[in-house]
This record gives structure tokens, sequence and C-alpha cells, in this order.
């Protein structure tokens, strides 16, 4: 098995979109994500939101437009697999948001 990086963005909008939420549109998109992380069962081997950040460079830090806002960590067999994991993410229903996916790889010295 093979992990996988899953990074989740989100637009300045869709941030102000999910702030403006009432709480029972909160509690339906957080069951959403529970739902889809309970189908994952053992591959989805770690998940956590993330404070606003930004992008460093040499010549200094700046703001991401689109903003990572979350990651998770699969264990799959293959990319397809992984990809297959995600494809009824309920992030992905949501204007403004996209998500990337990311072989992990082994350091030479490991």
């Amino acid at each position: 098995m093979q992990k996988y990086l899953v990074l989740y963005h989100a637009s300045a909008d869709a941030m102000q979109a999910m702030m403006d939420s009432t709480p029972e549109q909160m509690k339906a998109v957080i069951g959403a994500w529970k739902a889809w992380a309970d189908r994952c069962g053992d591959a989805l081997v770690e998940m956590s939101p993330l404070s606003p950040g930004g992008r460093m460079t040499a010549s200094g830090s700046s703001a991401n437009e689109m903003g990572v806002v979350t990651y998770s960590v699969l264990q799959a067999e293959s990319m397809e697999s992984a990809q297959a994991l995600l494809a009824d993410h309920p992030h992905m229903g949501n204007p403004g948001c996209e998500i990337e996916v990311y072989e992990t790889m082994s350091l030479p010295w490991q």
C-alpha cells in the first residue's frame, strides 16, 4: 500500500460562504465529511483542518488565493484507487473548491 497526500483547497469566496452558513448547514457539511471518512475506513490514515496559511519564497511570504484548508493522508494500492476514494467527496460539490492528490515517496536515506 502506498500513501497519498490530499490537499483540499477553497477560495476566499468559498470560505466566506462557509462562515456565513447556518448551524444546520454546517451540521450537514460536517455530516457529509464524516460519512465520506466512514466510507474510507482504514484507507483514511489521517485528516485535519488547517488554520489560514500562506506561501513563502526567498523574497517573502504572501496569502494564497486558493488556500489549503484541510489535508488528509490516504492509503491505497494506486493513484487510481486513491482518486476513486475521493470521487464523491463532498468538498468537490462546493463552488471554488478543489482537491489535489500526491503520491508520497520515500526519502533516499529512509
